[in-house]
Formats: structure tokens, C-alpha cells, sequence
């Protein structure tokens, strides 16, 4: 497996942005498919975001396109989540994720590891 860390959540106004980063280690993440889910108060995990381990294919939630963009940087072992207008419902804890599979990309399922994940909070 290889291990995840979270990084760059905070407080932010409603239209504000954030950029999120997930640092592996342990195993190069060239091979993986990376993803972010996210979480809010009493909810399942959802997906967010997810990047094949090239870049080639990207997968978003409805609700989010046109406002984040996923992207990864292999040589650093480093994926991003770069969030913009954000809205109050996008407040939530953000997971990064990391699967081998590049099927059911949208489940959790798929993910072989986890992060501890990052508080997101957007305020009205």
C-alpha cells in the first residue's frame, strides 16, 4: 500500500478557493489512479475528482465541474485538487485516494488506500 497525506484544507468564503495536496509514500504513485472523495457532516464518502496515472483521463462529480481541476506530478508523488468558487456545500473532509484499478474509478471500493484527510469548510 502506499500512504497518503492530505494537505492545504482550511476556512474559506463562499466564491473563495483552496488547493488541496496529497503527498504519497512508501510506493511510486506512477502506476496508480488517484482520487478525492470528500465527506460532509452524517454523509457517505462521495467521489470528487479522480486522474488516471498518466493524466490521459480525468473523472469529475457533476457538481464540481468547471470548479476543480485534479492533477497529479508523478516525479514529486504529489496530486492536487484545486478548488475554486467554492460553494458552502462543497464543506466537507476531503480524502485523497489511490487505486490500482482503473475501473469503477467513482467507487470506493476501487481504493486500495486512504488518507486521513483534510477539513474543507466554506462559509456563506
Amino acid at each position: 500500500q502506499v500512504q497518503l497525506v492530505e494537505s492545504g484544507g482550511g476556512l474559506v468564503q463562499a466564491g473563495g478557493s483552496l488547493r488541496l495536496s496529497c503527498a504519497a509514500s512508501g510506493r511510486t504513485i506512477s502506476n496508480y489512479t488517484m482520487a478525492w472523495f470528500r465527506q460532509g457532516p452524517g454523509k457517505e464518502r462521495d467521489f470528487v475528482a479522480a486522474i488516471s496515472w498518466n493524466g490521459g483521463s480525468l473523472w469529475y462529480r457533476d457538481s464540481v465541474k468547471g470548479r476543480f481541476t485534479i492533477s497529479r506530478d508523478n516525479a514529486k508523488s504529489t496530486v492536487f485538487l484545486q478548488m475554486d468558487s467554492l460553494k458552502p456545500e462543497d464543506t466537507a473532509i476531503y480524502y485523497c485516494a489511490a487505486a490500482l484499478s482503473s475501473r469503477a474509478v467513482m467507487t470506493t471500493r476501487t481504493y486500495d488506500s486512504w488518507g486521513q484527510g483534510t477539513q474543507v469548510t466554506v462559509s456563506s
